[in-house]
């Protein structure tokens, strides 16, 4: 069973949220609270997710993100948003979060997102991602030469394993894709957060789009 935690100052949201995600067989919010109370909610029931609102009054979702981050043994954290805020995404990835969907997603796709995030996967929203490469565009001309310095470094099946997780799948899926073992994937990605200086997957995950290998033939499961 993924237990999950929901943090937004609204009632009402958590309250629909926990309708939907409890609606799962395999899924059961184990907490909904405000940004105030999360962290004693977290330490208190220790759930796989934490779905963070990004803004919220008093204690906003980076700060949540942040503090639920330095716990021992912290589980992961995505963040929930209605703002094309790419400011408050950055900050949000620099603080170590999984995964960004915004609030409007359909319940398949909420119930979808929570599987993948609790399996070790990212998850990158398409219109998340569209803020994402706005953000990263200034970034780009200002520093054309990372991409260019860390591509000749990674190999070709470390090419196809970045463009996976690029997609938000776990290490046992980009295993059974490629046809190789888990233990390998993970080496690979380990790999790769040196290489790319990311702290966490879903960084790696905008790293790929960065360089543009989330277009790569890798993203095949006809890949070898």
């Amino acid at each position: 069973m993924i237990q999950v935690a929901v943090v937004d100052d609204e009632a009402l949201v958590r309250a629909a949220l926990r309708q939907i995600l409890d609606s799962a067989e395999d899924i059961e919010v184990v907490a909904d609270c405000d940004g105030g109370d999360a962290l004693r909610q977290v330490r208190m029931t220790r759930p796989d997710l934490v779905l963070v609102d990004g803004v919220m009054p008093g204690v906003d979702g980076v700060q949540v993100v942040r503090a639920v981050r330095t716990l021992p043994e912290p589980p992961a954290v995505a963040m929930l948003t209605a703002f094309d805020s790419g400011e408050l995404f950055a900050d949000a990835l620099r603080s170590g979060v999984a995964g960004f969907l915004v609030k409007d997603a359909d319940p398949d796709t909420l119930i979808d997102a929570v599987r993948v995030l609790a399996a070790g996967g990212s998850v990158l929203n398409p219109h998340v991602r569209h803020t994402f490469a706005d953000v990263l565009r200034p970034q780009e001309a200002a520093m054309p030469s990372r991409a260019a310095t860390v591509l000749p470094r990674l190999t070709e099946r470390e090419r196809q394993v970045l463009s996976l997780v690029a997609t938000g799948m776990s290490n046992a899926e980009i295993a059974a894709c490629l046809g190789i073992g888990a233990a390998t994937v993970k080496d690979h990605v380990r790999s790769l957060r040196l290489k790319l200086g990311a702290r966490t997957r879903v960084a790696v995950a905008v790293a790929a789009y960065q360089m543009g290998l989330d277009a790569l033939p890798g993203r095949s499961c006809a890949a070898s």
